[in-house]
């Protein structure tokens, strides 16, 4: 790792949102992506938002760091995260 980390892991380890599990999205399955961040956001008392919307935000977030370099493989696994998510706390595509 070089002297200087890049700003979007250091806000990933260490954002007022919430605390996130190690490796978190590492994860080949949509499904333990979502479970995660779901007890993640459910179980922090620093969030701001509602759980939902800080667990997305924060998946959002890891994709949007990532950009161009996230390979084609990944993205996906994270974008079904999402719906996985949604499926979690009981929201449609609309909420």
């Amino acid at each position: 790792m070089t002297a200087k980390k890049k700003w979007s892991a250091d806000v990933t380890e260490h954002s007022d949102a919430m605390d996130l599990e190690d490796h978190v999205f590492e994860s080949d399955d949509p499904k333990k992506i979502a479970a995660s961040l779901k007890r993640s956001a459910e179980h922090s008392d620093r969030r701001k938002a509602e759980p939902f919307q800080s667990a997305m935000s924060m998946l959002n977030f890891y994709i949007n760091r990532a950009g161009k370099n996230l390979p084609a493989a990944r993205k996906k696994i994270l974008e079904d995260a999402k719906d996985e998510l949604r499926a979690a706390f009981g929201r449609d595509r609309e909420d």
